[in-house]
Formats: C-alpha cells, sequence, structure tokens
C-alpha cells in the first residue's frame, strides 16, 4: 500500500467557524464534489495569486438573473481577473437589472398564464417583460444613437460593451465594474440576444453602422500571446467556454483551469466536456493544475466565492 496516501477525515462542523474553514474541511474529508469543489478552489486561489498569470472569467448569461450576480460583481470589483468572456445574455440581463427587478418564481408555474400577464419565466425566476425588453430597449437605442452622432460607426463589441458599463454607473453593474477597472468583456456571440436585436434594429435604420468583431479577436490576441500563463474559472458551457479554451491553445493551453458544470460528456458535447478532453486539443496544458466540479453552479458559488475573498484578503 502507497505510504503516501492521505487518509479521509471526519468533519468536524465545531471547526468550522467561516467558509474557508469549511472549504478546507470539504479537502480533509476527500468525498466526491466536496474533494473537487475543494480541488477547485485551491487551483482559483493559486491562479488569482499567481502574478504571471493571464486570468479569465467565463460564464453564461443565465447566472446573471439569479442573485450570483453580486458574486460576479465581486470578483471583477477586485480585480481578480483579466479578461470575461460571456454570452449576450449577460448584457440583457445586467442592464434589465440595473434599472428594474426580477423575482422569485417556481419551476413548475404556467407560462401560458405567465405569458399573458406579461411576465418572462427563467428556470424560477420570474422577469416582467417591463423590465427586460423595454428597459434593453430604450437604453441600447439612446446610445448608439450618441454613439452614432459622436462619428463611431464600426465599433468592436467590446468597446461597446464598455460603453454600456459607463452607462449605467450603478456599483450592482458587473459592466459599470469591468468598465471602471477596465477589464474587457468579450462576447463573441453577441447578436444572440435581446443587445444584440437592438444592434441589428439600429443598423436597419443606418447602414452605414457595423461592428468590427475582428477588433476583439486582436485584443484577445494581445492578452494571450504576452502571457507567461494563463488561467480560468469557467463556468457552464456553450460559446463563453469554448472561447476560452480555444484562445488559450494558442500558447500551448492553460496552465489553471476550474470548470463547474452539471453537463455530462456522454454525447459529445464543448458543455460537458472535461478538462482532461481539451488536453488532447492543447487547449489545456498536459502538465495543468485542473479539475471538473460536477455541481450547479448558484448552488457552490456562495461558498466558494466567499472563501476566496477570505483567503485572498
Amino acid at each position: 500500500m502507497d505510504k503516501n496516501l492521505e487518509k479521509i477525515i471526519d468533519i468536524d462542523v465545531n471547526k468550522i467557524d467561516s467558509f474557508d474553514d469549511m472549504l478546507e474541511s470539504m479537502g480533509v474529508a476527500g468525498g466526491f464534489n466536496a474533494r473537487l469543489i475543494y480541488d477547485g478552489y485551491k487551483i482559483t486561489k493559486n491562479m488569482i495569486n499567481d502574478a504571471d498569470c493571464l486570468k479569465f472569467l467565463s460564464f453564461p448569461a443565465s447566472i446573471i438573473a439569479t442573485g450570483n450576480r453580486g458574486l460576479i460583481n465581486e470578483l471583477i470589483k477586485r480585480k481578480y481577473f483579466d479578461i470575461i468572456i460571456t454570452t449576450c445574455g449577460t448584457l440583457d440581463h445586467d442592464i434589465a437589472r440595473s434599472y428594474g427587478d426580477y423575482y422569485k418564481g417556481d419551476f413548475d408555474l404556467d407560462d401560458i398564464v405567465l405569458d399573458k400577464q406579461d411576465i418572462h419565466r427563467l428556470g424560477n425566476i420570474l422577469i416582467p417583460k417591463s423590465s427586460y425588453g423595454d428597459v434593453i430597449e430604450d437604453k441600447i437605442s439612446t446610445l448608439l444613437n450618441e454613439l452614432y452622432l459622436s462619428g463611431i460607426n464600426n465599433p468592436s463589441p467590446s468597446f461597446l460593451i464598455d460603453k454600456i458599463g459607463k452607462m449605467i454607473d450603478n456599483e450592482s453593474s458587473i459592466l459599470y465594474w469591468a468598465h471602471k477597472n477596465n477589464i474587457p468583456v468579450i462576447v463573441p456571440g453577441i447578436m444572440d440576444g435581446a443587445v444584440g436585436s437592438q444592434i441589428w434594429s439600429f443598423y436597419e435604420q443606418n447602414k452605414n453602422f457595423s461592428l468590427d468583431i475582428l477588433k476583439d479577436q486582436h485584443i484577445i490576441s494581445d492578452y494571450v500571446f504576452k502571457a507567461k500563463k494563463s488561467g480560468s474559472l469557467i463556468i457552464g458551457g456553450g460559446i463563453s467556454k469554448h472561447h476560452t479554451i480555444w484562445w488559450n491553445q494558442f500558447k500551448n493551453g492553460l496552465d489553471y483551469a476550474v470548470y463547474i458544470t452539471t453537463a455530462n460528456e456522454y454525447d459529445g458535447s464543448l458543455s460537458g466536456a472535461r478538462t482532461r478532453e481539451a488536453i488532447s486539443w492543447g487547449k489545456i496544458s498536459n502538465s495543468a493544475k485542473h479539475v471538473n466540479i460536477n455541481v450547479e453552479a448558484s448552488a457552490i458559488l456562495p461558498i466558494f466565492v466567499k472563501g476566496l475573498v477570505n483567503k485572498l484578503n
């Protein structure tokens, strides 16, 4: 028997006085997802502390519709990450929640009734239509018109997103803090959402207006090609996950990688692909510190982020 094996130790709740204590106890317990959560916490903490590491934060829009938006906000406010990659819905929800309210609902509500009441349902979250489409249309159309009249008719998506953050000017907003801290927000699929629809609508009325999506790729390339090391906390999957790992293949892969997802790999989806699969593509280094945490993100992020904040402080 290997003498270097670590024993499983029972968790003693009487010795847990903080969130970082709780995370450490998950490590000594050695069991199932609790151990993976601890490993992800440790890898993320080391990544953030690594001064030579370019740090990516990747997440899908849905989490911004929840109270976990406050946790993402804190990570950006504290400048733990250098670049954000997400989806258009993140812009939609951050704008909407900066000017209106979302409400608690239920997965089993009658959606026909909700539609008649002018309420959108996102899982067990209720979004009044008055807090969403109308608000986004008003704010984005006004901003686009101001930029256009000032002579800006071919901005990059990240330039526009930065101006959205400046426009919001609200500390509850993740885009506000990205703007304030000069952290680029890259949305590779910016047309896939309400903000994207407003950009299309504006273009229909002003045919010499366009977005230069290649400028954002240039921004990422400048970051990646200059980086000694890189790492990412990747929440969920989809285009934001893939764009993050895709670009990191050009520097021999991520050196730190933490996936938090409930998707499985057996349908061949990118969202469910494990970190080990990315190694075969060169998107994660074969010497990287990496882990898959198989947990729905909103259930673990409060402990995870609070532990990081406590320890990093």
